[in-house]
């Protein structure tokens, strides 16, 4: 009993120092793993975007064209003219990945690769010097012009060198596998942020801890919901108490695998778009104070064969910017 209570107070200790110092540290002690946290005083979240209203195109575009060093983007899907320009003029190190499914319309850039499998390179980030752009939005006509999308910036070196090593792995041609990200948790300003990569980061685990935090609310967007794991736990939520409101997809929730209808049955109060377009979004948001967002569907196939991005981010102001987007697309473009 002693011993272990002197390791258990050393972990304390340990974990302590590393977000008093913002050092990094991983492994284990005593099969209990630490995982590496990193303070990145200098960041900061920079700016918050929801297409087609805030011109996602056009911030994306210019996003770019300030890269001084690198622009390294990945996307599932391109074709915005004024994306490629900026791409194709911009001084700096530029690199691109894009899904072979719709490879055709960059195929002819020299600085574009596609990936080598059946499964879905669906990321839709970007690295301009040091700053990511992630979230929701393929830069096309219809991402930009037609669907509910988000598309969220943020300045750190941290998360930059994260999404670098990411986007090498791509650039390389290892897709759906990878190290683990170096710096999962990092501090900007006192804001929290986690960052995963899947499959290799178990982001269907790590979207199911967020959420088992939830004590008053939980909200969500999502354009393909089928994960089993994801869905029981909302519905454990559910269960403590936890108000449940959520928007989903209209054209996937007739499938036997949409959990339309295991939320609709359990009652949670959950609606269909009406978009012309299509709600694109992957949004969770917790208690009103942590949001998830990226290029994840919570699905079986976006868990563990496709290569997908999420932030989960602990900030109450980005959760209320999040959450205006919510009552936006529950109140103007959905239907019970």
């Amino acid at each position: 009993m002693i011993k272990n209570a002197y390791l258990l107070n050393r972990l304390t200790l340990v974990i302590l120092l590393v977000l008093v110092s913002g050092c990094n540290i991983s492994g284990s002690i005593v099969g209990q793993k630490i995982t590496t946290v990193v303070k990145d005083d200098d960041g900061r979240i920079e700016a918050v975007y929801f297409c087609p209203r805030d011109d996602c195109s056009g911030r994306l575009a210019e996003l770019i064209s300030e890269a001084k060093t690198k622009a390294y983007c990945a996307f599932f899907d391109l074709d915005l003219e004024e994306v490629i320009s900026a791409l194709s003029k911009s001084e700096a190190d530029v690199r691109l990945v894009v899904d072979t499914d719709n490879y055709e319309f960059v195929e002819e850039l020299d600085f574009a690769k596609q990936d080598n499998r059946s499964a879905f390179m669906h990321n839709k980030f970007c690295i301009i010097d040091d700053k990511i752009i992630s979230g929701s939005f393929n830069p096309t006509f219809n991402g930009a012009e037609k669907n509910n999308n988000n598309m969220i910036v943020i300045k750190s070196k941290v998360l930059a060198g994260n999404y670098e090593d990411e986007f090498d792995e791509l650039w390389n041609g290892e897709f759906g596998k990878g190290k683990k990200v170096e710096n999962p948790i990092v501090y900007l300003n006192g804001s929290k942020i986690e960052n995963y990569f899947c499959p290799e980061d178990e982001c269907g685990e790590r979207i199911e801890e967020a959420l088992e935090e939830a004590k008053k609310s939980i909200h969500f967007l999502v354009f393909s919901f089928t994960h089993t794991g994801i869905a029981n736990e909302i519905v454990m939520r559910m269960y403590a108490k936890v108000d449940v409101k959520g928007v989903f997809e209209k054209r996937g929730t007739g499938s036997q695998y949409s959990r339309y209808r295991l939320m609709d049955f359990q009652g949670a109060d959950v609606r269909k778009d009406n978009n012309s377009g299509v709600m694109h979004h992957k949004v969770f948001i917790i208690d009103n104070k942590t949001v998830i967002t990226g290029s994840f569907n919570p699905s079986k196939n976006a868990d563990t064969r496709n290569d997908e991005n999420i932030l989960i981010i602990h900030d109450k102001e980005v959760a209320e910017i999040f959450l205006n987007e919510f009552k936006f697309i529950w109140e103007s473009f959905s239907e019970e």
